[in-house]
C-alpha cells in the first residue's frame, strides 16, 4: 500500500484508512492509494465488506485546490471514485470532521454513510465559482432527491449530521468511534446479506419536475448570484442529471467543470483563497519569531466599536475588560452587547447558556488600573488624535511591561501616537470593521518601531477570533480607507455632474459592490468622512468641488440613517432608502454656483471612474511599501469593502481587464476631467507600458 494508504482486516472487513496529515485532502497520492487498495481488494473472497476511514481530524476534507492550477495528474478523481462505488462488495464511509467537496463526492461514492455527531458535510463550490466536478451534481440529486441536493449545492452551505440524515445523505448517525462504528455496520450488512448500493444506478427523486424546478431555480439567482456565471452552469449540470444516463451526465459535467475553472470568476475566487494563504508572510519578519500571549484583554470605549471588539474576544473565549470614561456608556455598552448576543439565540445561532457564558467574559470599569494584567489593550474611541494620545499616555501608565497596546484608528498616524508612550515597539494599529462582530477584515498596522513579535501576536490574534488579518505601514487610511478616497470622490464629482445619488450607487452595485458609496456614507454617518477631512484640510487638493455634497449634507444635518435622511431618505423601521428630491435640487444649485457642467455620466463611466481610481491608488499603497503584495489589497477589498468575491478584488481586476486598457482611460480622463485627480501611477505606467501585471510583479518580487 502507499505511504498515505493503508489497509487492514478485521474479521472480513477491510479497513482501508487515508492518513494524508492535516486533512486529509484528496491530492494524487491519496488518490493513487485509494486506487492501489480498491484494486488489491476486488478479487480477494475473503473480504466481505470494506469501510473507508480517515486518520486524524477529519474524513476527506476536499479536493486539492492546487490542482486547479497544475491540472489533475492521474489517478483523476472519476477513476477512482468509479473503482471505489463499483467494489463488489458493500463500502461503508466513515464521516467525521469537516467533510467538503471532493470528500463529499467520494462519500457518496460509497455506498452506506455512518457519520460522527458534529460532522460537518457540504458541497461549497460554488463559493469558489466552479461547481461539484467529481461527480456531485450527478450522483447528490440521485442520492437526495432534486430539491435538497439544490438546497446543498447552490447555497454552498454545510449540513450538520441531522439535516444530511434527514434528506438521506447520512444512513446512520453515531456519537462514538465513528470508524468502530462503520465496522460495526458493515457486518450487520454482511450478515442481513446486503450488497452495494450504488448511486448511480437510482433515479432522481423529484426528477419529473425537473424542468419546472431548474426554471424557478434560475429566475431565483439575479440576485444571489448576480454577474456570476456558474450557479447557471450548475443548473445545467444537474439538469443532466435527470435527463441523461448516468455516464453521459458524468460527461457533461466534466466540460463543464473545466469551463468554470478556466473562467475568470472561478479564477477570481481561488486567487481569493490562495492569497489568504499568504497573508502571514511579512518582509523582514524573522521566521522564528514567536508570538506574545494574549490571555486578557482590555478595550477602551464602550460605544459601538469597543462593544463589538469586546464581543470579537468573548467570542474565543477571553475575558475582556471594557473601560469607559461613564458609567451611562459602560451600561448602554453592555446592553448593546447583550442585544445582540439575544439576537443569535433567537435565530438559534447561540444558545442561552452560551450567551451568558460571554456576557460573563466581558467585565466593565470604569477604572484604567483594571488593565494592568492585561496583554493586550485596544483603544477603540473615536478619531481624535488628542484624545487617542491622551489615552495611550494613560495606557502607557498602567499596562505591564511587554502588553501589546492597539489602536482602532482607522485614519491616523499611529506612529505619532505611539511616540507619546515609552514602549513604540509595543503599539500597533488593530483596524476592526465596523460591526467588528461581523465583520471578516482586520487591518494590521505595522508602525515604524513595532516589534517583530508584536506583528506576529496581531496575526495570531486574528486567527484566534476568527478574522482575516492584513499587514499594512502606517499611512492616512492604510490600505482600505485611503483606496475609498479617490472611489468616493469619483462618486460624489458624478453627483455634482448630475447623477442621482441612485444614478451612482447603481451603477457601483450593477457592478457588484455589496452596496453603493453614497449609501455607506449614510450607513456610517455623514458626518464622520467629513470631519476626517476638516481635520486634514490643509493636506487636501484646493478645490471647490471635492467631496462637496457630503460637505452640504453635514451642513444641513442630514447625516444619513441617523437622522432620517442624507443622500436619501430613510423612512419607517425598516431604514428603506428612496431618492430625496429636495438633496438632488441641493446638490444641482451647488453644482450651477460651482460652475460644474451639467452631464449626467453613463452607468460603464461612473463605474471605471470610481474603480479605476481605486485602483490607481492601489498602486501608489504598492510602490510606497504600505501594502506587501497586490493580493494582500484584494482580501481588504474583498474582506471589508463589499467588493464582489467573483472579480477578484481591485487589483485582480485589474489585471483581468488589462493594465493598458486601464492606463488609456486613466489619460482620457485627465484630458476630460480634473488633471489634478488623474496622474497614472508610476507603477501602474511602468506595467502597462510592458504589457506586465500586478500578478508579475508581484511574482518577481517574491513576496
Amino acid at each position: 500500500m502507499s505511504e498515505v494508504v493503508n489497509v487492514s482486516m478485521q474479521e472480513g472487513i477491510a479497513v482501508v484508512t487515508v492518513d494524508s496529515p492535516p486533512v486529509n485532502t484528496l491530492s494524487r497520492e491519496v488518490r493513487a492509494g485509494l486506487k492501489s487498495a480498491f484494486e488489491s481488494l476486488r478479487d480477494k473472497p475473503e473480504v466481505k465488506a470494506v469501510v473507508l476511514a480517515c486518520a486524524g481530524k477529519t474524513f476527506l476534507s476536499g479536493g486539492d485546490m492546487r490542482e486547479f492550477e497544475t491540472g489533475v495528474q492521474a489517478p483523476g478523481y472519476h477513476e477512482v471514485l468509479r473503482l471505489i462505488e463499483d467494489s463488489p462488495v458493500p463500502v461503508v464511509a466513515a464521516l467525521y470532521g469537516t467533510v467538503m467537496g471532493g470528500g463529499v463526492e467520494t462519500a457518496i461514492a460509497c455506498h452506506y454513510r455512518v457519520a460522527q455527531e458534529g460532522t460537518k458535510l457540504g458541497l461549497p463550490e460554488i463559493t469558489l465559482g466552479i461547481i461539484p466536478g467529481a461527480g456531485g451534481t450527478q450522483r447528490m440529486p440521485r442520492l437526495i432527491g432534486l430539491e435538497p441536493a439544490l438546497d446543498m449545492m447552490l447555497s454552498g452551505k454545510p449540513l450538520t449530521v441531522a439535516d444530511a440524515q434527514k434528506v438521506g445523505l447520512v444512513d446512520t448517525a453515531v456519537d462514538r468511534d465513528v470508524t468502530a462504528a462503520a465496522i460495526a455496520c458493515a457486518h450487520q450488512l454482511v450478515a442481513a446479506g446486503k450488497g452495494p448500493r450504488r448511486t448511480r444506478e437510482r433515479a432522481v427523486a423529484g426528477g419529473e419536475k425537473a424542468g419546472e424546478t431548474i426554471a424557478a431555480r434560475r429566475a431565483q439567482l439575479g440576485k444571489a448570484f448576480k454577474n456570476r456565471n456558474s450557479p447557471n452552469v450548475l443548473l445545467d449540470a444537474v439538469q443532466a442529471a435527470v435527463d441523461k444516463p448516468f455516464d453521459e451526465g458524468i460527461a457533461f459535467e466534466r466540460s463543464l467543470s473545466s469551463q468554470v475553472e478556466r473562467a475568470v470568476e472561478g479564477r477570481a475566487f481561488r486567487h481569493l483563497f490562495f492569497s489568504e494563504r499568504e497573508l502571514r508572510k511579512i518582509p523582514g519578519l524573522p521566521a522564528d519569531v514567536k508570538s506574545r500571549k494574549v490571555a486578557k484583554v482590555g478595550i477602551v470605549g464602550a460605544g459601538t466599536m469597543g462593544g463589538g471588539i469586546s464581543m470579537c474576544f468573548a467570542n474565543a473565549g477571553i475575558p475582556v475588560t471594557i473601560v469607559d470614561a461613564a458609567q451611562a456608556n459602560l451600561d448602554r455598552g453592555l446592553a448593546t452587547i447583550r442585544k445582540n448576543y439575544e439576537r443569535s439565540v433567537s435565530r438559534g445561532s447561540l444558545k442561552p447558556e452560551q450567551l451568558e457564558q460571554r456576557m460573563a467574559l466581558i467585565a466593565p470599569t470604569l477604572d484604567y488600573a483594571a488593565l494592568a494584567d492585561a496583554d493586550l489593550i485596544v483603544e477603540a474611541v473615536f478619531e481624535n488624535m488628542a484624545l487617542k494620545k491622551e489615552i495611550f499616555a494613560k495606557l502607557d501608565a498602567v499596562a505591564r511591561p511587554g502588553a501589546i497596546l492597539g489602536t482602532n484608528t482607522s485614519t491616523l498616524d499611529i506612529d505619532e501616537i505611539a511616540a507619546v508612550t515609552k514602549r513604540p515597539q509595543d503599539i500597533i494599529g488593530l483596524h476592526f470593521f465596523s460591526p467588528a462582530n461581523v465583520m471578516q477584515l482586520l487591518e494590521i498596522v505595522q508602525c515604524a518601531k513595532t516589534a517583530p513579535d508584536v506583528v506576529m501576536t496581531a496575526l495570531d490574534v486574528a486567527k484566534t477570533i476568527r478574522k482575516v488579518g492584513v499587514v499594512a505601514k502606517v499611512c492616512y487610511g492604510f490600505i482600505g480607507n485611503r483606496m475609498m478616497d479617490p472611489y468616493g470622490r469619483e462618486a460624489e464629482r458624478c453627483v455634482l455632474e448630475g447623477a442621482t445619488p441612485a444614478d451612482v450607487d447603481g451603477a457601483l452595485e450593477d457592478f457588484g459592490m455589496a452596496m453603493g458609496i453614497l449609501a455607506v456614507y449614510d450607513m456610517a454617518g455623514i458626518d464622520i468622512g467629513h470631519l476626517t477631512r476638516v481635520a486634514r484640510a490643509h493636506l487636501l487638493p484646493k478645490d471647490p468641488t471635492f467631496y462637496r455634497p457630503t460637505a452640504l449634507l453635514t451642513e444641513r444635518g442630514w447625516l444619513g440613517q441617523k437622522t432620517g435622511r442624507g443622500y436619501y431618505r430613510y423612512d419607517g423601521a425598516d431604514r428603506k432608502r428612496t431618492p430625496d428630491p429636495e438633496a438632488i435640487a441641493m446638490f444641482a444649485e451647488e453644482a450651477q454656483r460651482l460652475g460644474v457642467p451639467q452631464r449626467k455620466p453613463s452607468k460603464q463611466e461612473i463605474q471605471e471612474r470610481c474603480i479605476y481610481a481605486m485602483i490607481n491608488e492601489g498602486a501608489l499603497l504598492l510602490e510606497e511599501g504600505i501594502a506587501v503584495r497586490a493580493s494582500d489589497i484584494d482580501i481588504v477589498y474583498a474582506s471589508g469593502y463589499g467588493f464582489p468575491r467573483y472579480r477578484g478584488g481591485p487589483m485582480f481586476y485589474a489585471d483581468t481587464v488589462g493594465l493598458k486598457v486601464i492606463y488609456d482611460k486613466i489619460m482620457e480622463f485627465q484630458k476630460t476631467l480634473d488633471s489634478q485627480y488623474w496622474q497614472p501611477a508610476p507603477l501602474l505606467e511602468k506595467l502597462a507600458r510592458a504589457g506586465s501585471s500586478f500578478a508579475q510583479w508581484q511574482a518577481e518580487r517574491k513576496v
